[in-house]
């Protein structure tokens, strides 16, 4: 695929097609999925993604608004990633911000239960559009993603209920093929120094990894699977470190699929714990809607191969402009300008693609 077929997806876009296309860590291939007949179904519950198969976007919350939205493709195609060519010139970074009064307020509304103890911890997180150029090409984002975020799972999609979403997300929900199995914890954040990962981390990373391992591995076992594991270690995503855990397991049965998402999602990665009350937490207390971001993606195959991960470091594009999403876990340590620097260091991700008209190819 060359740049001048790439800008098919763009066209794919105005004209309101459905498709996605989409690069597994480490690949040097993309899949391209479009639906060119019908509409994708609509979907209400995760537990009805059982004996499904397609390419499917879960929001954090289901709604009418944000339904699960599962594409049934009528062509494929899987196309050797081409190699970049010439120089990228992304811009400058934000300049350096402080805590708005709004953040500042979710904050204390946030911490205030995690230190009386109600709450293990509690993932706050906000959004942030900006402005976008005319000449902005998603085609080319999704490309310039794929170059720069090898470690990530990257993809472009595009349906007429969800809009347009770009992202690059480190984090594995569920992957796996006949009876093996993955999903992995990834919890702590610390940005690169030097290009070099970190050496050590501070206990208040540490203890937020624990925290989601822990989820996890008690998730799994309720569902009748005991995982062997490996971790944690520190991984890159883009600019930044993270600390990992993997789990790998035997799966009979894949046909119940939605039933073993709906038991994983939402992790206390992009929630909190204990689960269900920190998730109605953040749905009264957060003061915006997350839609497609901190839900899960990707193709879900029980008799092939699936790969779903959480949708984070994403952002909606816009006819005039992106909204771009990051969060970060709460715990009763946590530092008011310490946590909004997480979230502008995650957005820097996004932020890096939306000024793609930049991006040179010779």
């Amino acid at each position: 695929m060359n740049q001048n077929e790439l800008h098919l997806l763009d066209s794919y876009i105005a004209e309101n097609l459905s498709f996605a296309i989409y690069r597994l860590p480490g690949e040097d291939v993309l899949h391209l999925l479009v639906q060119d007949t019908d509409s994708p179904t609509h979907l209400n519950t995760i537990n009805e993604l059982n004996g499904q198969s397609g390419f499917v976007i879960s929001p954090f919350t289901v709604s009418s608004e944000c339904p699960i939205i599962l594409l049934h493709p009528t062509r494929k195609a899987d196309i050797p990633f081409p190699q970049k060519e010439g120089k990228s010139h992304p811009g400058k970074k934000r300049e350096e911000s402080h805590p708005g009064e709004e953040y500042a307020a979710r904050f204390a509304t946030f911490i205030a239960p995690i230190r009386q103890k109600e709450f293990k911890k509690l993932v706050l997180s906000r959004s942030l559009t900006v402005g976008k150029s005319t000449s902005f090409s998603p085609s080319m984002a999704f490309l310039l993603a794929c170059s720069k975020y090898t470690r990530s799972y990257v993809y472009l999609l595009h349906t007429p209920r969800t809009g347009t979403w770009l992202g690059s997300t480190p984090e594995m929900l569920l992957c796996g093929t006949g009876n093996i199995w993955n999903t992995v914890s990834i919890a702590g954040t610390q940005v690169l120094r030097n290009g070099e990962l970190p050496q050590t981390w501070d206990d208040k990373n540490l203890i937020e990894q624990m925290l989601v391992s822990y989820y996890i591995r008690t998730q799994l076992t309720s569902f009748g699977i005991h995982p062997s594991e490996k971790g944690p270690y520190t991984v890159r995503a883009g600019e930044l470190a993270h600390l990992r855990t993997d789990f790998h397991f035997s799966l009979p049965n894949a046909s119940q699929l939605g039933d073993l998402l709906k038991l994983l999602h939402p992790t206390p990665a992009v929630s909190g714990l204990p689960k269900e009350e920190a998730y109605r937490f953040i749905l009264d207390n957060e003061g915006y809607c997350r839609r497609y971001y901190s839900g899960f993606i990707g193709l879900l195959e029980p008799e092939g191969k699936s790969d779903l991960y959480v949708n984070l470091r994403c952002m909606n594009i816009h006819d005039n402009s992106f909204t771009l999403y990051a969060g970060g876990g709460l715990l009763p340590s946590s530092v008011l300008e310490q946590e909004w620097q997480e979230t502008e260091d995650k957005l820097q991700t996004m932020l890096y693609l939306t000024q793609v008209n930049n991006y040179v190819f010779e």
